[in-house]
């Protein structure tokens, strides 16, 4: 069986399990990092020696895969699992997921990050509107060129949902899920098409209908 830990209020830990649950995989999920603990126990450190979430331990013996970072564990899993399908085979196809992944990690969320952690887990009287300010200006431009992107794909590869997909979604459902009291964001009527879409999906149920924490 599959193992997981971390807390399902991490963005990226939901990508995982939400991977997980896409492919129809029987998984084990520990609690871990956050109010939880558990990250810096030598236990775990064994599995992450960064002391972050998620970590994951896949099959047995000489087989056994552990494996952190986010995307790269949505990646291993969709290539064993889902090769050809959620992992694309063909080499231009699967290099344009991996490019969106990447973009999701280094570029949105190195930008959103900021907003969200400001207006969801900093008390009203702590927070710094210039840190939300510049996150939100940072932001939006990168919302925009998505929504300019789905305005002409179904899915991030086009007309079938693929791996690219995972992160993405992940990263509206933490923006889309900001408090409206807080901040109005701008209309993206293609990211939210195609985010109602990936809503409707099965293995998303549990991960992007959560109320953010």
């Amino acid at each position: 069986m599959l193992k997981i830990w971390g807390r399902i209020s991490s963005i990226n830990v939901r990508k995982v399990v939400w991977c997980a649950q896409e492919l129809g995989l029987s998984f084990q999920r520990t609690e871990a990092g956050g109010k939880f603990g558990v990250v810096q126990t030598d236990e775990y450190r064994a599995l992450n020696p960064n002391a972050l979430v998620p970590a994951i331990e896949d099959g047995e013996g000489a087989q056994k895969m552990l494996l952190w970072e986010s995307n790269v564990i949505v990646r291993y899993l969709c290539a064993k699992y889902a090769a050809g399908n959620l992992y694309p085979n063909e080499l231009v196809e699967r290099f344009d997921a991996e490019r969106w992944m990447d973009w999701q990690q280094t570029t949105l969320n190195r930008s959103s990050g900021p907003a969200f952690l400001q207006l969801v887990r900093t008390p009203a009287d702590k927070r710094d509107a210039t840190v939300i300010a510049n996150s939100i200006n940072a932001t939006e431009p990168l919302f925009a060129l998505l929504d300019a992107h789905l305005a002409k794909n179904e899915y991030m590869l086009g007309e079938r949902f693929t791996m690219a997909d995972i992160p993405l979604g992940c990263e509206a459902h933490r923006w889309f899920g900001l408090p409206a009291t807080d901040y109005t964001r701008p209309s993206w009527p293609n990211v939210e098409r195609w985010f109602g879409q990936l809503r409707t999906r099965s293995g998303a149920l549990g991960v992007l209908d959560l109320t953010l924490e």
